[in-house]
């Protein structure tokens, strides 16, 4: 029989948060990309600390949530704050709308046609 680790209850994660209920940015969804952009300061918050090494290279959201073992809304309000700090960066995976701006596919091929009759 296992039990609930007392560690994981209410009250640590409004201790977390700062008893703050959502993130300060809306610039996190699950699979938005992060990137620590300096090295932990001595005083932090160890899961800032733990995020900011986690994230050396992208991670998205959802696996820095995973990883911390925290559901994911407290992760963004964490990732929010070291937004707010300026010590990680957020990317958003290309969307449709982006994919919008792409070269008409019909065109790339005109010039593929080009280039091969050179």
């Amino acid at each position: 029989m296992t039990y609930p680790d007392p560690d994981d209850g209410p009250d640590r994660l409004y201790t977390l948060t700062g008893g703050r209920s959502r993130p300060g940015s809306n610039a996190f969804d699950l699979v938005t990309l992060v990137v620590s952009e300096s090295e932990p300061s001595p005083g932090m918050q160890s899961e800032h600390v733990k995020i900011l090494r986690m994230c050396r290279y992208p991670t998205a959201v959802v696996e820095i949530a995973a990883e911390l073992g925290l559901p994911v809304s407290i992760t963004k309000i964490l990732l929010s704050d070291l937004l707010d700090m300026g010590m990680i960066t957020a990317r958003h995976p290309q969307t449709a709308a982006n994919a919008a701006r792409l070269p008409d596919p019909q065109l790339l091929e005109q010039v593929l046609v080009g280039l091969r009759n050179l």
